[in-house]
């Protein structure tokens, strides 16, 4: 039978052991994203630490520990399902058949709160959980925010949210057990060995690593600008965009409205440090100048991008962008003044 609960509060009183518990937030998602996971996990610190939610995902899963059925005794108990999507949780059959599936039947079951975090952009509007409001805010991928650790801001606000509605939830009958998901054996889970999920070293970077992440980077840029310019055109009439390579180091681009140029912007490798990605306002292949610099660097987990702050007039120079971030960056300095004045 299974043990009656009254919720006060964000926190459950089990009559029967006299347990007292915080809701749990399960993260769903694929290993591809593991540092984004963690990233959003030391976000969620301040709720941790308040007593608001305690966290669980299958790295806390012990030696000796059968793999799905923890999986499966924590999603159909978990209050708070955080999906984590991307490319390649769409792709994964284990997180979409089974655990996205049998999260959104809690979640339509009054059993659990589903909500979307968009990592990386996908095709996910037209999933089943697409109805639902997505968060970072108005489903803007996390990848696409210059600075990251707002963007998992946003994130942290909506999980706190979803505790304060569970504090005003109060049940009058028990939940029935919930329906098991598809699992290999029916054998009991082992009770997981404890133990720290901050298992991260700190990692070195070399020179020859900064200069391939500066390559990698501008060639990200590069392609972003031409499909961004190409898509620009699609959806308004009378725009057209251009993207010229001048050679390995340096890109222009165009835009034309009714055949009038209304904007024109030059990117290229170097700039204030040899690490440099810079932009200037028209085209020129003179790498004296700039509106917007950025600097390759690195902390002790991951290489990233910090700009000068010229276009933020300095309010975003501590910022680590990642490659997305940095690209949107500049292309924001391209169509801002379009959207401002209506092109």
């Amino acid at each position: 039978m299974t043990p009656l609960s009254l919720e006060s509060g964000a926190h459950c009183f089990n009559l029967e052991t006299e347990e007292f518990h915080l809701p749990n937030v399960f993260f769903s998602y694929s290993h591809a994203d593991e540092a984004l996971r963690d990233q959003l996990e030391k976000q969620l610190a301040m709720l941790k630490r308040q007593g608001v939610i305690d966290t669980w995902h299958d790295r806390r899963i012990g030696a000796g520990q059968e793999i799905d059925q923890a999986i499966n005794e924590r999603i159909n108990t978990d209050e708070i399902i955080l999906l984590l999507v991307s490319p390649d949780f769409i792709a994964s059959d284990y997180c979409y058949d089974i655990e996205m599936a049998r999260a959104m039947e809690r979640h339509h079951a009054n059993e659990a709160i589903v909500i979307p975090v968009i990592l990386r952009a996908c095709d996910w509007h037209h999933a089943p959980f697409g109805k639902l409001l997505g968060t970072p805010r108005d489903g803007k991928p996390v990848t696409l925010w210059p600075d990251r650790d707002e963007a998992f801001l946003e994130v942290a606000k909506a999980v706190r949210e979803a505790a304060g509605r569970l504090q005003g939830s109060k049940p009058t009958t028990a939940k029935a057990p919930a329906r098991a998901m598809p699992v290999p054996t029916a054998d009991l889970a082992v009770e997981a060995t404890p133990r720290s999920s901050n298992l991260r070293l700190a990692k070195t970077f070399t020179q020859r690593d900064k200069d391939q992440f500066q390559l990698d980077t501008f060639e990200y840029i590069a392609r972003y600008f031409e499909n961004s310019l190409a898509e620009l055109a699609t959806r308004n009439p009378g725009y057209e965009g251009v993207f010229r390579r001048v050679d390995a180091n340096r890109f222009f681009a165009t835009i034309y409205k009714d055949g009038k140029d209304v904007a024109r912007a030059t990117v290229f490798m170097g700039g204030v440090s040899r690490n440099g990605i810079s932009y200037m306002q028209g085209q020129t292949t003179d790498s004296n100048g700039f509106n917007e610099s950025l600097s390759v660097d690195a902390d002790d987990q991951t290489l990233y991008l910090t700009s000068m702050g010229m276009s933020s007039l300095g309010q975003g120079r501590n910022q680590k962008l990642s490659q997305e971030g940095a690209a949107e960056l500049l292309w924001g300095m391209v169509i801002a003044p379009l959207q401002q004045r209506g092109g």
